[in-house]
């Protein structure tokens, strides 16, 4: 039973779990305390000091509000709830103090430093700062940290807060990080030099109170009053990371993380916050038609034109790419699969069961990794295939739980039992009695490496009977944001690519860069960049990226979030579902809607589950039907963690990322 406690903090009486502590007591009555170090995903440290208030009744100095525990206050002489002031000359005093101490070795660059308009260095200076100093001796001065290429640092600034060393060892899972020395002498370093190795590593730019870490791609930019802020989703990996794009006229300036508890909680991965510079490099602005072997720029009515020729009494097929909105996909379905043709949306070659939801997604929410008890992976890297999902699995681990991992032995930033690598070890743990096993709360995660094999249906099934042997919950980890999307509106057939393309004459492709199309077969690319799809193509046809169109994204937990465009599509560059209603006019069967609004409209009245945002639909268990599987080991869904999409591939940051990862690699003995 809960330990409930009544405290008076301001004159508001509540009950609050005596384990809370009285600044999270005070939040909960709407009061707000000021603090540096405290941030509620992270271990407490207690050293920052602004967040002191005053307990009635208990010792005669300020007491830290972070530290202390409402069921260590001492009630009043007659049995009353303790009383604690915030407001008080004393708090008041005590706060003061406090920021003439941190202000007395930083070096007051608000001008010239990136976290101007958003410090909370500035704000509590505007709130309990003087506008002089007692102190005349000189400033202390600290050395600069290289932690690579994404956070720049300036060390001067530093409060000694220990947020980023406690993020990295706690949530990143790296122990690079530390202080050393005391007093004047304490400073943040890292151990001998080392650069950050994390894909999570952006994160503590946010976390930063000060201007100590900041962004080194978004270095001197923009000012935060300057840009356009738009709630939006992630499409990097298949998570659904909430996010925050920022734009400054028609350009995106930076990406930074948006709260949801049951998705990414605040974090996003490096790939999700620093990719906005591919945006800008290698689009594709206006159509084109190859001639003569070339390819050649067109107007519109020029590249339509040259469709409808190709099109002609042909057998078509249609791909959808791994960043197609469902909307889009929805459309080119209503196009090419009213007039008979293939559909495929899982061009990685992955099985995922057409009429089973819960093959292809699972049963298990992002949340229910936070609770269990046991972990089970397949076939998957969570660490490069899904950072912020990893991290989750890490706290997980950290609060008790126990990982398995059945797959290729790597590095995943916490202890797990090696099951094996290969369908001979999946076979034997499927089968074998799991004991106690049964009584836990359980989740087995399978990826897509584990399913791409010609045995993938037999390896799911497989993983099947481990969920039922063991009572667990099942997750499928997709690595493609628009794979969840494109399998709940029917945009598949059955036998995946191989029956999809057999016979095709003309294939329709949408954005679908991660695959080699054999010569033959009259190709029409629709995408937003110049990468191996548009170099396949006879026909290109430009559209919108994720950030300059509104579209539905179902993630790997089979939840729909709706992302929101934050700018426009650059030259004569269109949005997807736009592009094929006004295609479809030219081959004389119009799509029935003329916006977006009657084309969701359509889609919902067809799918109404996507109708339904933010909520992750129960899915009903198909029993397994095991199957023979075949020898081979798991190997690796992604190669390259930082090169998976055409956005990333245009992007510089991540192209020196990649360089760095594989140079830090461990090299075979000559």
């Amino acid at each position: 039973m809960t330990n409930l406690k009544k405290i008076i903090i301001d004159g508001v009486e509540l009950e609050v779990d005596g384990a809370m502590t009285i600044l999270q007591a005070a939040e909960l009555a709407g009061i707000e305390i000021p603090r540096f170090c405290y941030h509620e995903r992270l271990s407490i440290a207690g050293n920052c000091r602004m967040c002191l208030v005053e307990v009635v009744g208990g010792p005669p100095k300020p007491a830290a509000s972070c530290a202390m525990q409402v069921r260590d206050l001492r009630p009043g002489p007659e049995g009353q709830p303790p009383v604690v002031k915030t407001k008080s000359p004393m708090v008041k005093k005590a706060r003061e103090g406090v920021m003439e101490f941190l202000l007395l070795n930083h070096p007051l660059d608000c001008p010239i430093c990136d976290q101007g308009g958003e410090c909370d260095l500035q704000d509590q200076a505007m709130a309990y700062g003087v506008d002089f100093s007692r102190s005349r001796e000189a400033k202390r001065a600290s050395d600069d940290l290289q932690l690579g290429p994404l956070v720049a640092t300036t060390m001067t600034r530093c409060i000694s807060c220990t947020r980023c060393v406690r993020f990295t060892s706690e949530v990143a899972g790296i122990m690079t990080m530390g202080q050393t020395g005391r007093g004047e002498d304490a400073e943040i370093t890292t151990y001998l030099g080392a650069t950050l190795d994390s894909n999570l590593q952006g994160n503590i730019i946010d976390l930063c109170p000060v201007g100590a870490l900041t962004s080194k791609p978004y270095a001197f930019s923009a000012r935060p009053w300057e840009l356009r802020k738009t709630e939006t989703i992630d499409v990097m990996d298949a998570l659904g990371s909430n996010i925050r794009v920022d734009t400054k006229g028609r350009e995106v300036m930076r990406i930074l993380p948006r709260n949801h508890d049951g998705i990414n909680e605040e974090w996003i991965s490096d790939k999700t916050r620093f990719v906005w510079d591919g945006l800008r490099s290698q689009r594709l602005d206006t159509p084109y038609v190859r001639v003569d072997g070339k390819l050649q720029k067109a107007s519109w009515d020029q590249a339509f034109k040259a469709i409808v020729d190709a099109v002609d009494g042909k057998k078509i097929a249609a791909i959808a790419g791994d960043l197609a909105s469902v909307e889009t996909m929805y459309a080119l379905k209503s196009l090419i699969g009213g007039a008979g043709g293939n559909l495929e949306c899982r061009v990685d070659g992955a099985y995922l069961p057409i009429d089973d939801r819960a093959g292809y997604v699972g049963t298990a929410s992002i949340e229910d990794i936070d609770n269990a008890q046991m972990i089970q992976l397949i076939g998957t890297n969570p660490r490069m295939e899904s950072p912020v999902l990893n991290a989750r699995i890490r706290k997980a681990w950290a609060a008790g739980a126990t990982v398995g991992l059945l797959g290729e032995a790597v590095d995943l930033t916490y202890e797990y039992t090696h099951v094996g690598n290969d369908r001979a070890a999946l076979e034997k743990l499927a089968n074998q009695d799991t004991g106690p096993a049964k009584d836990m709360d359980a989740v087995v995660i399978i990826g897509q490496a584990a399913l791409t094999g010609k045995d993938g249906e037999a390896v799911l099934e497989a993983a099947k009977k481990l969920v039922e042997n063991t009572n667990s919950k099942f997750m499928v980890l997709h690595t493609a944001a628009a794979r969840v999307g494109g399998m709940d509106i029917g945009f598949n057939t059955e036998g995946g690519m191989i029956n999809a393309l057999d016979g095709a004459e003309v294939i329709y492709n949408l954005g679908a860069d991660e695959l080699d199309i054999d010569a033959g077969p009259f190709v029409i690319y629709q995408g937003s960049h110049g990468d191996r799809g548009a170099h396949r193509a006879d026909v290109i046809l430009p559209s919108a990226a994720y950030t300059e169109e509104s579209g539905i994204f179902v993630n790997t937990e089979g939840r729909p979030q709706m992302a929101n465009r934050a700018g426009f599509a650059p030259g004569d560059a269109r949005e997807g579902w736009a592009i094929l209603r006004a295609l479809s006019a030219e081959l004389g069967a119009a799509l029935p809607f003329d916006n977006l609004a009657q084309l969701r409209s359509l889609l919902f009245k067809e799918f109404p589950h996507l109708a339904a945002l933010d909520a992750v639909p129960e899915n009903q268990w198909v029993k397994a039907k095991p199957k023979k599987l075949k020898g081979g080991a798991f190997n690796c869904a992604i190669s390259d963690y930082y090169l998976t999409n055409p956005i990333a591939r245009a992007s510089k940051t991540m192209a020196e990322l990649s360089q760095l990862n594989q140079a830090q690699k461990p090299m075979a003995a000559e």
